[in-house]
Formats: C-alpha cells, structure tokens, sequence
C-alpha cells in the first residue's frame, strides 16, 4: 500500500511537471538564468507571439531593438486593450496556446489573472519598479504609467487660460470646447475619490450640462482632434501621446488638474505559452534598463524607480485594476450617465 502511494505520488509530481514546463521556466532564479533563457529561445525557433494594444509605432520601436539584440522574430498581432482581453480568452477556451505575451493596460491583465491564463513570474527586473507596477500574485508586471492628463490646442487657448480646478469648467468660456475619451471610468472613479463621490457627480453633471463635451472613442484620435482644433480642451489624454505630438512641433500642449491619475499597462506571460524562454527575454527586457530608458526617450512614464519620468512619482494616483473590476458596472453607468448618454 505504502509503495503504492509512493508511485502515485511521484507519477503525480511529473506530471504536474509536465503539465507546466512555463512554470518551471518562469521561477528559475539561478545564476545561469540568462544563459539558460537564451539556449531555450533558440531551441524554440527564435520566435515570439505578442498580442499589444500599445501604438504600432511605439511597439515597433521596442521590437527592432530586442530583435536584434537577441535574434528573435517577434510575430505581433495589436488591437485595442478590449479585444487583446477578448482573444487571450477565446483561444484558451478553444485550446490554442498561441499567445506568449501579452501587453495591454492594467484592468485587462488583472482580468487575465483572474481567469488563471498567466504565469506568475519571477525576474530579476521586478527589484527596480515601483510597488503599484507590482502586484502582489507577480502573474503581470507593469513597465510603463500611462497618466491621464489635460491636452489644448495652443493656437485656440492661451497658457494663462487654463482652469486650475474641474469647478474652473463651469465657467462659459469653455462652452463648445471639451473633449473627452469615451471609456475612462476608472480616470474618474479616482478623481472622484479625490473630489468626493456626490460632490464630484454634481460637479460634472452640472459641468456638462452648462458647456457640453465632445465624447470621442479612442485616445490618440482624440489626441489628434485637439492639434487640428477641432477639440480645443481634452480632459483624458496619454501623457506620451501628448508628449509625441508636441515633439513633433503640432499647436498642442498638456497640463495636469489635480489630481494626476495614472494606469499601470504593463506585460505578462501566458500560462501555456509556446515559447517560454524567448517571452521570459522579452519579459526582462522591456522591465529592465534598456526597455525601461527606451520608454522614457519616447514619452512615457516608466515603471522603473531608477528613471525620473515626465511628472514626480509620488503625485501620482494610481488605478487599483482589482478595484475597478469588482466596480466596473457602476463607474461604466455612472460615466455613460454623465457624459455618453448626456443630452
């Protein structure tokens, strides 16, 4: 009997061994750790599946430079953070472990997690980020804050005219010329925790009504209705976006109301991933240095403590995604209410 369990036991061991070599890729923390990482992305076929809903231009930009680092053709497939959600779960309810990496905003990893689809990871990245791009089951990690901030058209608004406050958009002057992103309820479920929940309904409700706002599906078109003047004060911007556009010598300025509220994206390894040791490189990649410093050149706010990004971390206000999830029903109504549905 005794020896009997005994075999039941080890047969037990290799197989969850078989049925999760990720993991034992994932966890390894030896001194031949990079070593090891580059031998097995070779024996894979050089290659990388990464689903992104970061700007291909951006991406593109990371990619050339680990490519040609480390030899590794990344095949990568970009489409909005909703539907990089979307089709992780599909293809892992239908059984097709294609995706290696996945690299989306932080509510959609958190999702992900709790969908059990990731691989917990453990690398020597993780010890420079700040602890809001590092949540606690290491099943996703953040690289970069995307911070929501205020953009206006320089040519149809002077400097000296912007509000300091949300109250200041009660004033006439702004009728006709507010802008907003249509899906950022978690931007304004913190900035109503600053303001106070009721306080802050009222005060939007009260804002829209008096002067109208322009709602627009996307970020970066709405970023480039502000340059053309078409929206001469957006209130939900990216912050690189922002920056990008400005670098490029476009009519445009940012500017933060307080508070500034900022949301981890980030990346994670999928828990079947094909190509393990090639996505764990990638993994490191964009968390260490040379991704982290790449990140900064191009505008964003990186998750790494060593880099002073575009705004002091600490003034920051950073998305809970657990929270958003478990409340996404009402700040989606709540946010419709106001501004989508508004009349």
């Amino acid at each position: 009997m005794k020896r009997r369990l005994l075999l039941a036991a080890a047969l037990a061991a290799a197989g969850t061994a078989i049925a999760s070599p990720v993991a034992d890729v994932a966890q390894y923390t030896g001194r031949d750790r990079q070593q090891k990482l580059e031998e097995g992305a070779r024996r894979e076929g050089g290659v990388l599946n990464l689903y992104t809903s970061l700007t291909v231009e951006d991406m593109g930009a990371l990619n050339s430079v680990f490519e040609a680092k480390y030899g590794i053709r990344i095949r990568m497939w970009r489409a909005s953070s909703d539907k990089v959600l979307q089709r992780v779960v599909t293809e892992a309810r239908a059984a097709r472990h294609e995706v290696d990496i996945v690299e989306t905003n932080a509510p959609p990893l958190e999702s992900l997690h709790r969908e059990g689809l990731l691989q917990a990871v453990r690398s020597p990245a993780h010890d420079a980020l700040i602890a809001a791009a590092l949540p606690t089951h290491r099943e996703w990690a953040g690289s970069r804050l995307n911070v929501f901030v205020q953009a206006y058209n320089t040519q149809a608004i002077r400097k000296e005219e912007l509000p300091r406050t949300y109250a200041d958009l009660l004033d006439p002057k702004w009728k006709g010329k507010l802008g907003i992103e249509s899906s950022d309820e978690d931007w304004f479920a913190v900035v109503l925790g600053s303001l106070g929940e009721e306080r802050g309904l009222d005060l939007f409700r009260r804002i829209v009504a008096a002067n109208g706002i322009s709602v627009r599906k996307g970020h970066t078109l709405l970023t480039n209705l502000v340059a053309s003047g078409e929206v001469p004060l957006a209130l939900t911007v990216y912050n690189f976006t922002a920056e990008q556009l400005k670098r490029k010598g476009a009519p445009f300025d940012w500017f933060v109301i307080p508070p500034a509220v900022a949301r981890a994206n980030g990346l994670a390894l999928a828990k079947r991933a094909p190509h393990p040791h090639a996505a764990l490189l990638y993994y490191d990649f964009i968390l260490g240095d040379d991704g982290q410093r790449m990140l900064l050149e191009r505008g964003f706010m990186p998750a790494s403590r060593k880099l002073k990004g575009p705004l002091p971390i600490e003034s920051l206000r950073v998305v809970d995604p657990a929270m958003i999830l478990d409340q996404t029903e009402k700040w989606s109504k709540l946010y419709e209410s106001i501004f989508v549905n508004a009349r």
